[in-house]
């Protein structure tokens, strides 16, 4: 019995949220798809895009390359990488996995469009040579009233505005799934921390709304106000001061200052000076300097709708601030608008009015938008990495490079280095 992992075509339109990570890896309600599916100790597969195939190697060793399923092997699970990283996600996976074999196929379904198949009786070899876009083609539109299959609605990652939705649905569950699987001090009603936790006596800790959770190694300075839900993950540097509030997920070796509400925060990012950041996803090795402020509320106080590459898109969410993809600076006092994404490797100045290209040096309000080379970002990564002890490794500098190569669509019309 195994699992099939694939990146299928519609983890595209996830830009810029999972363009440099793998859709597995990308958290949500302080889980990622990876830790739920390590959980289920089944042999797992994944077919990942090209240009993180190195990095889920190394990096994800719980998904194997299908190159190494035994040979005319089936797997019992097919599923899109788009499944939302929830407990009810886990809880419909084990339910599925303990189904006998001679059970009917099974489709996953999120609104209209298949995330994934329970006996889909075809191999490895067989699913591999239709490609990322075996779900799509493979999911019977129109099935005739005798068929054996049957459909399950779950919930999937469509768009990235998903991801904060999901978030913000499914934090407070998912955070009582990690405190009763891992081993926590409960130090106060609702308040779980790690290994090597001090919270000095002048920290406000609201636990009405969910539960806090301080992985090892966190420090928190005083006179700051910790609101759950909320994770933290290891190393992570709450600065004094600092104001986290309603659902805020911080991944390790993050710093974290001013005021945070309902954001996910990706490892490695530092966001440790005064401003605002609401209703946002930032990726990883993301600095956003002093004064950096996000909208995530209309004037107008209405539904915010998304300008996404394949078209507008209607949210139907009041409250949605901005997505930062991974690498991506601001300058200070940068002020980015309501419902826009920055791409990744790009550098923002002055007020954010538009969506950002990746690879590009963004200062509108002065009249220049230009791109950046990869050869600059290179050089970024290796002293950013220097800085939190992290080796660069040739599969980095890759991914760099077949970044630039991938987003060049992003910067048509910039002047400069394309």
């Amino acid at each position: 019995m195994s699992i099939f992992i694939v990146e299928d075509p519609k983890v595209d339109r996830l830009h810029p949220v999972a363009t440099a990570r793998l859709c597995a890896a990308v958290t949500c309600g302080g889980l990622r798809l990876v830790d739920l599916i390590e959980s289920l100790n089944t042999p797992t597969y994944s077919l990942a895009r090209t240009h993180l195939q190195a990095i889920q190697r190394l990096d994800h060793p719980v998904l194997q390359e299908p190159k190494n399923a035994p040979k005319d092997s089936h797997p019992k699970l097919v599923l899109s990488a788009r499944l939302a990283p929830t407990v009810e996600t886990l809880q419909t996976l084990e339910k599925l996995l303990k189904e006998p074999d001679d059970a009917p196929t099974t489709w996953l379904v999120d609104r209209g469009i298949p995330v994934g198949v329970l006996h889909p009786n075809e191999s490895y070899e067989a699913i591999l040579n239709q490609g990322r876009g075996y779900l799509e083609a493979r999911f019977p539109k129109n099935p005739p009233p005798e068929s054996p299959t049957r459909t399950l609605a779950v919930n999937s990652f469509q768009y990235p505005h998903d991801v904060i939705r999901t978030h913000m649905a499914s934090f407070a569950a998912n955070l009582q799934w990690l405190i009763a699987r891992r081993e926590y001090q409960q130090i106060r009603d609702g308040v779980f921390v790690g290994k090597g936790v001090k919270i000095p006596d002048w920290v406000c800790l609201d636990v009405d709304a969910g539960p806090i959770v301080l992985e090892d190694g966190v420090q928190v300075g005083p006179f700051s106000l910790l609101r759950g839900p909320l994770y933290l993950g290891r190393k992570c540097k709450v600065l004094e001061h600092a104001s986290l509030k309603d659902g805020v997920c911080a991944g390790h070796t993050t710093k974290i200052g001013g005021e945070v509400e309902a954001s996910i925060i990706e490892p490695y990012t530092n966001k440790q000076h005064h401003g605002f950041l609401g209703h946002s996803y930032i990726g990883s090795w993301v600095n956003l300097g002093a004064g950096t402020c996000t909208s995530d509320l209309k004037n107008t106080y209405g539904l915010i709708s998304m300008e996404y590459p394949a078209g507008r898109v209607a949210t139907g969410m009041q409250f949605l601030g901005c997505f930062i993809g991974d690498y991506s600076k601001s300058a200070i006092n940068t002020s980015i608008f309501t419902g826009k994404w920055i791409g990744v490797c790009s550098a923002m100045y002055g007020f954010v009015t538009t969506n950002v290209p990746s690879f590009s040096n963004y200062a509108k309000l002065f009249g220049q938008v230009a791109p950046l080379p990869s050869s600059v970002m290179i050089s970024t990564q290796q002293r950013m990495f220097s800085r939190r002890s992290v080796e660069q490794r040739q599969c980095d500098i890759d991914l760099i490079h077949a970044l630039f190569d991938l987003t060049r669509s992003d910067r048509e019309g910039l002047i400069g280095l394309d």
